[in-house]
């Protein structure tokens, strides 16, 4: 049974939750440490006791927790998630019917508070599914997840990832098989076409991150045929992938993680490229930039995603502190009439802030360009409108001028 705590907030918030703001916060309580057992169901109240929503608690990163319901009457239950669960796999009827079509089989089916389920998220791999949990409270409700996920779909097997630690801070913990059959190491799963090599057991990342879907497939189809291509902070090498099969004449792809060569090279085969055709290099991204600069390497497009937050034995990187430094080097290794991808996953700042350091890093380099296209998240990553900071993607393709 769970504990139930009626909580009155303070009177300046109470607008804000009456509009269906979703994320818990902590300064909103006249008192916090009443928040004891994670998990604890949490009725927000007005001064005069008037019902706002239900939530839990559960401190992450972001917050103490989130509001799943603005129903006075509607109790968290099996019901209540296998309900929130049905909606989401209805809306995204689109991406199961590409899947039967062999087109795009992983995408995401729950995306946290964009679906009504702050806390956690569901993602789908050929028939497999994956829950991330990014709390000790949200975990609390595992089983009545587990069970409502198992009602709502036709399941080979179920993974779950924890990205908390008893703080509420975020770490990268490994992964575990939960129910039905395990999956094939590798999975290959496809995105636009494209195969993929996932690995649903291997730590916190499964190796391709789904919501660039739309970005890697305009770079094949619109901007990859005769170019070359630096793709930076290259993971496992998906943009790299898609340029090759879009026409690259070659990919470069660079990363600091040592795991990162026998990754991409993996990604290339499974798709029917010779990785050794492709130059793939383990160094830290900010040394490669200062030896592309020396040696006067040139690129026709340049993928630029960094981690918002990074450290190598050298130095720190903060997206917020350090994009502009970042994209100047990048500018100076791009041909004119090069493109390049700047891209960010922070939620620190909005589109209009991140259009501002492309500004400021062409005009102290003196240099012009204009803006192609820009994307935010796909639309299986659901977004709350009263929860802005969630659509944290911002993409931009720039033409040097």
């Amino acid at each position: 049974m769970k504990n139930i705590i009626d909580v009155k907030i303070k009177p300046q918030y109470t607008n804000e939750y009456q509009n269906r703001y979703p994320l818990i916060q902590k300064e909103i309580f006249n008192d916090a440490d009443i928040l004891k057992e994670e998990g604890a169901i949490i009725n927000l109240l007005t001064s005069n006791n008037k019902f706002i929503g239900r939530g839990y608690y559960g401190r992450q990163n972001k917050g103490y927790g989130w509001v799943l319901t603005y129903d006075k009457n509607e109790e968290i239950n099996t019901a209540f998630f296998i309900k929130k669960i049905k909606e989401a796999i209805s809306n995204r009827e689109y991406f199961y019917e590409q899947g039967k079509q062999n087109i795009t089989t992983a995408f995401r089916v729950v995306n946290g508070e964009g679906d009504g389920l702050g806390g956690i998220t569901i993602d789908y791999f050929d028939g497999y599914y994956m829950i991330t949990w990014y709390s000790l409270g949200i975990y609390t409700f595992k089983d009545m997840i587990v069970e409502a996920l198992k009602s709502s779909t036709e399941y080979k097997g179920i993974y779950e990832k924890k990205r908390f630690d008893t703080k509420g801070q975020y770490v990268e913990n490994e992964s575990d098989f939960v129910c039905g059959t395990e999956a094939p190491k590798p999975l290959i799963v496809k995105e636009n076409d494209v195969n993929f090599a996932v690995y649903l057991d291997d730590g916190a990342m499964t190796g391709i991150f789904l919501d660039q879907k739309e970005v890697r497939k305009t770079i094949r189809d619109k901007y990859s045929k005769g170019k070359t291509v630096l793709n930076a902070f290259s993971y496992t090498g998906a943009f790299s992938v898609y340029a090759a099969l879009g026409g690259a004449v070659k990919t470069t792809s660079v990363d600091l993680a040592k795991r990162s060569l026998a990754k991409t090279s993996e990604q290339f085969a499974v798709n029917d490229i010779d990785p050794n055709s492709q130059e793939i290099i383990v160094d830290d991204v900010f040394n490669y930039f200062k030896y592309a600069v020396k040696k006067q390497y040139k690129f026709d497009m340049v993928v630029l995603d960094p981690p918002s937050f990074a450290r190598s034995k050298k130095m720190t990187f903060s997206v917020s502190k350090d994009y502009v430094k970042l994209l100047k080097e990048v500018i100076q290794i791009t041909n004119k009439n090069g493109i390049i991808v700047a891209s960010t996953n922070s939620a620190n700042f909005g589109m209009m802030k991140f259009r501002q350091f492309i500004e400021q890093a062409f005009k102290e380099l003196r240099g012009r360009y204009d803006i192609l296209e820009t994307f935010s998240l796909p639309k299986d990553f659901r977004v709350c409108n009263e929860f802005k900071e969630g659509d944290y993607l911002k993409v931009v393709f720039i033409k040097k001028r």
